[in-house]
């Protein structure tokens, strides 16, 4: 079992106790270890779309809010990385795409801690290789193909 440390954060916005509730420390703790190869520091900050969307343009140089934002720092000896999610946009997507909440959760989860790793979805190739591992750590979680 590899060593992992959690630092589960939640921004302040008006559906902030339906995200809480949906992401207690212990489930966040089992999807992020499902996709971990290596000891691994990870913090999860829930935000609202205007942090969100300052992340995004500030650092990716997109001025919009996402799913998913991965901020890795290290691969070696650890991983660390932050993942912020944005809580309209996951909630929204959910219901986009017909899924609950907790199943987009766990999926964003995962991806992000992939990315962390150093897994990429830029070259269609890669994607595919990356959409696979995320589908067998699903069904591993109990989860349906997120794709």
């Amino acid at each position: 079992m590899h060593s992992f440390t959690l630092s589960l954060q939640f921004g302040k916005f008006p559906e902030v106790a339906l995200h809480r509730a949906t992401l207690p420390r212990h489930k966040v703790s089992r999807w992020l270890r499902a996709a971990l190869q290596s000891d691994a520091e990870i913090t999860v900050r829930i935000v609202d779309a205007a942090e969100g969307q300052a992340l995004n343009r500030d650092y990716r140089h997109k001025d919009y809010a996402t799913n998913v934002l991965t901020f890795d720092y290290t691969l070696e000896p650890v991983v660390t990385a932050d993942l912020v999610l944005c809580a309209p946009v996951v909630a929204r997507e959910a219901e986009e795409q017909d899924k609950t909440l907790e199943e987009h959760y766990a999926h964003l989860l995962v991806h992000g801690a992939l990315h962390a790793q150093g897994w990429d979805h830029e070259e269609d190739e890669d994607a595919q290789v990356m959409e696979l591992r995320e589908s067998e750590i699903m069904a591993r979680l109990g989860f349906d193909n997120p794709y």
